[in-house]
């Protein structure tokens, strides 16, 4: 037993021993075999999937031998497993390994397992030769489509492509904000740059010598009034001698001021003066400084400044009212001079020539209603200058008794040309009387009177008049309201062009007669902007009358050159309609004086609109006219108070009208006329 025991002992220890080592060569053996069979046998799955088609003895021998062999072994989902892993490898190509100088081998528990570089390069080589269609692992465009690839395999180059997108979004992202971090920076940076510093390019400008030329002179009229108010709590807190040395510097800073405007006329002594102002607004600060007293004396002072600036204001318009209708010196003593000789002169040579042409429909009639000689000459003078055929022009001239010896000496001496002139005298129609006129009968009236001539009205330069400009003389004058009557002026004429007195013609007007007015009386240039110059400017619609039968918003349009169709006028019986409106105004409810107001009504639907640039306006009180709009307009007007021959005209445009007058004749002379 024990032998036995011994024996089988001694017997199954090693063979335990042995099968251990035998167990452990057999795995070892399978490893080293299974493992490349896999492998190749895989490759020769994932190679002949999308290869299909193609023959297996294209395959290496040990390939299709590792198939048959594993293929019996292996079960299906096995195989399908070994498939997809393989494929998503790719094609192996032993080329590349070779380049990388990579030894295709597997180590397995120290054993190492080296494939035939050489076998599996040419294997390599056949299948790229026998499938050109594949590259890099894909199939090309011309070759075969990706459709057999497996789904798991197309998944996971989804997934891949998202996360490629998704990055290449995110880094995108990150570029924008970084782009508009910089811009927002540059935006903050360009804020604290100084755009005048700039601005000086050269050194020898004088305006940029300083930056702010007239900082001393603001600097002490900000001290004469700081001094103006410690004088005035000095005075309530009887500091005499302090208020009279305030008193003293504030004279003297006056006087250092004078008229200057800029550092640079100041007098040389205005640094001392300023330093001096400075000690003793010091000293004044040290011991009269109250918040509240300061305060209450510059709202005080501000208060008086605004009164003073209204009054000023109110002065103002009364005196440029005032010198608007008033006559020069010069141009009444060139009325006086040439009415003179006008009586001295013999009756015969009083006659216009060619007055065959004042009928004369075929022609170019202008009419012109005017009591101003120097006016009237340069309207006539600058149409027939600018004319292509003078001849061809007629003026239709008529003043009061006044002017007219005046106006008719001036143009016997001085005839326009090859144009015809006839003058008239408006007191000498004697179908113009009260009784036919509603006008004439409204100014012989006492109230009429009273309006202009009671002693008792402001009319004197404290008081001042918002209406002042309704009370100018031209108002009673029937020279103003002469338009209303062409037709009977002129009853032969068909079309006739008018033009006020404060003109001045710049271009050929004859055009003007060759405008289809479209069955319309009045051809004019409009005046309306966005909200001014239109009817609710002039016309009183608070008034029934005027509410009812217009439209506020209708737009205005100017006096001073309008072409006047005499034919259709008749046929609406324009006049007719301005005596009635003009009844209806007697008590001057519905507008107040003047001729446009009642024109804008009369010619209400009846009005053409003209091209802007036959006729510009505003020349008389707007500073700021476009200057090639005055250099391409047909008609230029002074309407408004500074006309042309005034002191207060504007002198940039004074030029236009200038240039048409011969100061050198001697009558200007005598007169003193000069530019």
């Amino acid at each position: 037993m024990a032998l036995r025991r011994g024996g089988l002992s001694g017997v199954g220890g090693p063979r335990s021993r042995g099968n251990g080592s035998r167990f452990s060569v057999v795995v070892l053996v399978l490893f080293s075999v299974l493992t490349p069979l896999i492998f190749f046998f895989g490759r020769g799955l994932h190679v002949s999937d999308q290869t299909s088609g193609f023959p297996k003895q294209n395959l290496d021998w040990r390939e299709r031998l590792a198939l048959q062999s594993i293929k019996s072994l292996l079960s299906k989902e096995v195989i399908d497993v070994i498939t997809t892993s393989t494929a998503d490898l790719g094609p192996l190509s032993l080329d590349s390994f070779r380049k990388n100088n990579v030894s295709a081998s597997w180590k397995v528990s120290g054993i190492e397992t080296s494939v035939d570089n050489d076998s599996t390069s040419q294997k390599a080589a056949d299948v790229k030769q026998e499938t050109p269609g594949i590259k890099g692992g894909k199939v090309s465009d011309d070759g075969h489509s990706q459709s057999h690839d497996s789904p798991a395999k197309v998944l996971r180059r989804q997934l891949r492509e998202k996360r490629r997108e998704k990055r290449a979004a995110f880094l995108s992202q990150q570029d924008d904000e970084a782009s508009v971090k910089l811009e927002n920076a540059a935006i903050e940076h360009s804020k604290s740059v100084d755009s005048a510093v700039l601005g000086k390019y050269s050194i020898w400008r004088k305006e940029n010598e300083n930056e702010n030329p007239d900082s001393t002179v603001r600097l002490m009229r900000d001290q004469i009034i700081m001094a103006k108010v410690y004088i005035s709590i000095a005075k309530m807190k009887n500091k005499g001698d302090l208020m009279q040395e305030l008193q003293t510097r504030v004279k003297e800073s006056h006087r250092t001021l004078g008229e200057a405007t800029v550092d640079a006329d100041l007098h040389h002594s205005a640094p001392e003066k300023l330093k001096a102002m400075g000690q003793v607004l010091s000293k004044a600060k040290g011991e009269l400084y109250d918040c509240k007293s300061v305060t209450g004396t510059l709202r005080a002072m501000l208060q008086t400044a605004d009164e003073e600036v209204r009054s000023l204001k109110k002065q103002s318009t009364f005196l440029s009212q005032l010198a608007a209708k008033t006559i020069p010196n010069a141009i009444h003593c060139l009325s006086m001079r040439l009415t003179i000789e006008y009586h001295l002169l013999p009756l015969e040579n009083r006659k216009f020539p060619r007055s065959e042409n004042l009928e004369n429909p075929n022609l170019y009639h202008y009419a012109l209603f005017s009591d101003n000689v120097l006016a009237a000459s340069v309207v006539v003078n600058s149409t027939v200058m600018n004319a292509k055929d003078p001849s061809k022009h007629v003026f239709h001239l008529v003043t009061d008794k006044l002017n007219f010896g005046a106006m008719n000496m001036w143009f016997l001496l001085n005839p326009p040309g090859k144009a015809t002139i006839h003058v008239e005298n408006v007191d000498e129609f004697k179908w113009l009387n009260s009784s036919y006129c509603p006008v004439l009968r409204q100014l012989e009236s006492a109230a009429m009177k009273d309006y202009y001539f009671k002693s008792g009205q402001p009319n004197n330069l404290a008081s001042g008049s918002s209406n002042l400009k309704y009370r100018n003389p031209k108002y009673l004058s029937m020279l103003n309201h002469l338009r209303f009557y062409l037709p009977q002026l002129y009853p032969k004429l068909d079309k006739i062009l008018f033009l006020d007195d404060d003109i001045v013609v710049q271009k050929d007007l004859t055009g003007l007669w060759s405008v289809n007015l479209r069955g319309k009386v009045n051809g004019a240039v409009e005046t309306c902007g966005d909200s001014f110059h239109r009817f609710d400017k002039y016309l009183n619609f608070s008034n029934p009358k005027i509410g009812k039968n217009f439209d506020p918003n209708a737009c205005g349009w100017a006096y001073g050159m309008n072409m006047f169709d005499l034919k259709e006028w008749k046929k609406k019986d324009i006049t007719g309609i301005y005596h009635k409106w003009q009844n209806l105004n007697e008590e001057r409810t519905l507008w107040k004086l003047g001729t446009l107001p009642p024109g804008l009504i009369t010619f209400y639907g009846l009005t053409h609109p003209l091209e802007k640039s036959w006729h510009v306006l505003g020349l008389g009180y707007n500073p700021s006219v476009d200057k090639r709009e005055i250099e391409n307009a047909a008609v230029i007007h002074y309407n408004g108070n500074m006309k042309p021959w005034l002191e207060i005209a504007m002198t940039k445009y004074r030029p236009y009208w200038t240039k048409y007058i011969k100061y050198d004749h001697p009558y200007l002379r005598n007169c003193k006329l000069s530019e």
